[in-house]
């Protein structure tokens, strides 16, 4: 990738970012998760975990935190769909180096957006919950583990986002995500359930965001809670590096190959049945 495809990307992005926050449908989805995550706070900053003495809600906060992160994923399929529905990819593939920096413009609106949302939440619910443990190095292990998780879950957006054919499918991706939130110990520590479940949750980016979270914002005595009482740093940064080298090899090559695939009469189909379910 040369210099002119990345700062043609950074430019696209940037005002796709800028235009997110003038947009009152973007605005209100900027605000909406923020929002309910910070009631679901309200609602267990009292409570405990067992009779280990740690607050649910602070266990809670850091997982919520690696759960926005992986978001980005869903925010890049979803827009990579709507986008290949409305001929925007086949515009991009019409210009030199187009797809390349559309897929870079796409990670720079995307990482953006989540950061301001990350921010959105974070400033308020650092009031609202006790029993948080920020030391030194706290911000910079938050910095390094949202820079790696993006890096592991963004490429597969862009994959699921080149390979389903519509918004229908989209929908249908997000029940999977919803249950593996469930068994990853975002709302409740996942020792708690089934070792089977544990196992499961381990093999995806979204149990290690959250781990590596909570290691950075609650005290060495918090890991008593987790599988085999550790935060595992080491474990954690193979397997979120794993899935982002993963998805960075495949991801460019999936959406070269879903933009050669594109067009105008399919892009003129897509819209025809789009009036015809709206009709």
């Amino acid at each position: 990738m040369n210099a002119r495809v990345l700062r043609t990307g950074l430019r696209r992005g940037a005002i796709e970012l800028r235009q997110s926050f003038t947009s009152g449908a973007e605005l209100f989805n900027h605000l909406f998760w923020p929002l309910l995550m910070l009631a679901v706070l309200w609602f267990l900053r009292g409570r405990e975990f067992g009779s280990t003495g740690f607050l649910l809600g602070a266990l809670t906060l850091p997982g919520i935190l690696g759960m926005n992160v992986s978001f980005g994923m869903l925010t890049m399929s979803q827009l990579l769909t709507a986008e290949r529905e409305d001929g925007t990819l086949l515009r991009a593939r019409a210009v030199p180096n187009g797809v390349a920096g559309y897929l870079v413009g796409k990670v720079v609106s995307v990482a953006g957006g989540l950061l301001a949302d990350l921010a959105l939440f974070l400033v308020p619910a650092l009031f609202l919950v006790d029993g948080l443990h920020l030391g030194p190095g706290a911000w910079a292990q938050l910095a390094w583990v949202a820079a790696l998780g993006m890096a592991a879950t963004l490429p597969v957006g862009a994959v699921l986002g080149s390979v389903l054919g519509n918004a229908r499918a989209q929908g249908l991706v997000q029940f999977p995500v919803l249950a593996l939130i469930g068994i990853s110990g975002i709302f409740y520590p996942v020792t708690a359930l089934p070792e089977w479940l544990q196992w499961t949750a381990q093999v995806f980016p979204l149990y290690w965001l959250g781990l590596a979270m909570r290691a950075a914002m609650l005290p060495d005595a918090a890991a008593a809670v987790e599988i085999g009482d550790s935060w595992r740093h080491a474990e954690t940064a193979g397997v979120l590096g794993a899935w982002a080298v993963l998805g960075l090899a495949v991801a460019p090559a999936v959406l070269r190959r879903a933009a050669r695939r594109e067009s105008g009469s399919k892009v003129a189909a897509r819209r025809e049945r789009a009036v015809q379910r709206v009709g």
